[in-house]
């Protein structure tokens, strides 16, 4: 597997030239990103992942927008690190998938998993990487999984460790959370390039723990925990136009090391192509050990 080493670099340089082709927007672009409002009667936030009681809502908070200026990547890809920002860009990544395996349940974990475990193996130098789920998004009327308009983060500290204990058999489970842990998520588009519905990501750095809101995430035989995220100022967004079949964004959901970098995103409404051609685009959650 060929792909583009990250770098150490933690200063972000000027963009290159970019040439706009494909009518794909470029450049920094200010839309709306919505972000954590509290219940009205201030109760434990919480959402379901399938249908709810029937007396309950599917969730019990809210979101409030703001406008949002969010800076474009392209040409700047090396200056990003899950250790740092929460995430991190790679070009060049090769793979045998096709269209056609994303389109095969059996197929992705026979021919995808294994090209996403060793790309996490090669730019996280970790000792094990489990994959545990994936899901598909689709941004068509009637998908099952649309993409994301609402700033959050997948895992928490508490979840993390729930994931670990559901994941691993007992002592292992154990043994493994000695160590550091890492919660990693492998993003690519289905149909590229991206222009509607591009992904937004915060530097870690620039959102305080404060910002940070524990959901309860209600399946029907457990309870995890997701992150929402309250807008703060000095906020500082990102998102990677145009990205392309041969590209990658590690999303690092929680690091239980040093700095415990983890990266805010949404989904947005680019206002330059609007809701455009619906993208499609799949995410695979990985445990990353040592």
């Amino acid at each position: 597997m060929t792909t583009t080493q990250t770098t150490t670099q933690t200063t972000i340089p000027p963009p290159s030239t970019l040439t706009p082709h494909d009518n794909i927007p470029r450049g920094p672009i200010t839309a709306p990103l919505n972000f954590y409002s509290p219940p009205s009667d201030n109760s434990t936030p919480y959402d379901y992942v399938s249908t709810p009681p029937p007396t309950l809502p599917k969730r019990n908070y809210s979101d409030v927008a703001h406008a949002t200026e969010i800076q474009d990547l392209r040409g700047r890809e090396s200056a990003f690190q899950t250790s740092v920002h929460g995430f991190a860009a790679l070009q060049n990544v090769s793979s045998r998938a096709t269209r056609q395996t994303f389109e095969d349940e059996a197929a992705i974990e026979e021919i995808y998993y294994p090209e996403v475990e060793a790309l996490l193996l090669e730019q996280t130098g970790a000792q094990k990487v489990l994959l545990f789920d994936h899901t598909i998004r689709r941004a068509t009327p009637g998908a099952d999984r649309a993409p994301v308009t609402r700033v959050h983060v997948d895992q928490t500290a508490k979840s993390a460790s729930q994931r670990v204990r559901f994941h691993l058999p007992a002592a292992e489970a154990e043994e493994m959370l000695k160590g550091r842990v890492r919660i990693i998520n492998v993003w690519r588009p289905l149909n590229p390039p991206i222009a509607a519905y591009p992904l937004a990501m915060a530097d870690s750095r620039s959102v305080p723990p404060e910002a940070m809101v524990g959901i309860e995430h209600r399946y029907p035989d457990r309870t995890g925990e997701t992150a929402a995220v309250r807008w703060t100022e000095g906020q500082e967004w990102w998102y990677w136009s145009g990205m392309k079949a041969d590209e990658r964004l590690l999303l690092q959901c929680f690091d239980s090391g040093d700095g415990g970098a983890r990266v805010p995103h949404s989904a947005f409404v680019d206002p330059r192509s609007g809701e455009g051609v619906g993208r499609e685009s799949i995410e695979v959650r990985a445990l990353v050990f040592g």
